[in-house]
């Protein structure tokens, strides 16, 4: 009896030392969210330091009636960076926008009816069928878009993605933090949005200045205001960056970016268990460009943030 019971506690202990020898090769997270990115430029898929980051996610953002203009520039650059993302194996998630041309706040800025984006989209959806991820529109609470004038005009055009889509993955409402009162309006937004599109359930936050000034007030904004899960469609560590006015709101600092990229992935997506996937901007820093939140610089070289993407990219 002694010797089965002897017996029997070894193989407890061997099964135990297993199970905890196991435990301890998986990394620990509060929120063990997806990792993408989101860019613009179709030659990121072939360069040789993306594939390390073991990426299979990243969106693009595209005007809204893309799919009626099949020969205008911008449906040329969609298609290229669609056919680059599907040869490196990368999932498509397509973010809509104003028209091209248009100039919101000023003249044009046109924000379609209901059966003019189902035109779009049916339009769309005819040419790639195979993309599955859309957003309704991008960064929908800001004056660049004409979105940002109505968020019940806005839950419309989600209904009819919504309703003209199944089986699709659709981000409600894409929009953009900031601090004090603009945070607060981007409450009473989303608030007005999801009254009107009770079937809401997926929602994208750029949330820069969170990430980039150390806090977690646009998140929790939108965790007040809405339900279901978080996407943050767009985000990371600011290099640099000039406002349209001149004022220089980032002064040039990498040592900045890592610190802010560090507290993307250190506070801000444990910070709530809602926060079901992340997509970091962008890809390569351009020296025209006012903002400036490269992974590589100028040169194709990779920067420090770079380096903290691929530590939690590749977990």
């Amino acid at each position: 009896m002694l010797e089965r019971s002897m017996r029997s506690w070894l193989r407890s202990m061997v099964l135990l030392a297993c199970v905890l020898g196991s435990a301890a090769l998986v990394p620990v997270s509060a929120n063990a969210a997806i990792v993408g990115i989101s860019d613009q430029n179709a030659s990121m898929f072939a360069n040789p330091l993306f594939a390390p980051l073991q990426i299979k996610y990243a969106r693009y953002v595209t005007p809204w009636d893309v799919g009626l203009k099949p020969d205008s520039p911008e449906a040329a650059a969609l298609k290229q960076w669609v056919s680059a993302a599907q040869t490196a194996g990368v999932r498509p998630m397509i973010a809509f926008e104003h028209s091209a041309g248009d100039q919101c706040p000023s003249q044009p800025c046109t924000l379609p009816s209901p059966s003019e984006y189902l035109a779009a989209i049916q339009a769309f959806r005819a040419q790639y069928p195979q993309i599955t991820t859309l957003t309704t529109w991008n960064e929908a609470n800001h004056d660049t878009q004409p979105t940002a004038r109505s968020s019940f005009d806005t839950a419309a055009l989600y209904n009819v993605l919504a309703n003209n889509c199944r089986g699709c993955t659709i981000v409600a409402a894409d929009v953009l933090d900031n601090f004090g009162d603009f945070s607060r309006k981007m409450g009473l937004w989303l608030k007005h949005f999801a009254s009107a599109a009770p079937t809401a359930r997926l929602w994208g936050l750029h949330n820069w200045s969170d990430v980039n000034r150390f806090n977690t007030i646009g998140l929790d904004t939108m965790l007040k205001s809405v339900k279901g899960n978080i996407w943050l469609t767009e985000t990371g560590g600011i290099d640099s960056f000039i406002t349209q006015l001149g004022t220089t709101s980032f002064k040039p600092s990498e040592a900045r970016a890592v610190k802010a990229m560090n507290y993307l992935f250190d506070d801000v997506i444990p910070h709530s268990k809602r926060v079901k996937r992340v997509y970091v901007y962008n890809w390569l820093s351009q020296p025209t460009n006012r903002w400036d939140s490269g992974l590589l610089d100028h040169s194709g070289n990779p920067r420090p943030t770079y380096d903290v993407l691929k530590k939690h990219a590749t977990r």
